[in-house]
């Protein structure tokens, strides 16, 4: 028997529908995983490549959640850099 046929009775799914899901999950777990190896964001690297939610979670991540780390590591790099005064030898 052909496993698409199969998917296609028990569901009520069309192939092309399917399909076309699997690319857009596919394109957004991309986009997201790429965007949190780049952050060094273990912990979302390894949920986001576990997790299948058809996209919903990686379009969080990359638009929201990815957005908070930054404006929380930007404030906190301004306080922790002491400003350096450069001796001038004689």
């Amino acid at each position: 028997m052909d496993y698409f046929s199969i998917l296609q009775t028990q569901f009520g799914i069309p192939i092309w529908l399917i399909a076309i899901i699997f690319a857009w999950s596919f394109i957004w777990k991309l986009l997201a995983l790429w965007k949190s190896a780049k952050k060094n964001n273990i912990v979302w690297f390894i949920v986001l490549a576990i997790v299948n939610t058809v996209g919903i979670l990686e379009i969080l991540y990359i638009y929201v959640f990815s957005e908070m780390k930054i404006s929380k590591k930007k404030k906190s790099m301004k306080k922790k850099i002491p400003s350096k005064k450069i001796a001038k030898k004689k």
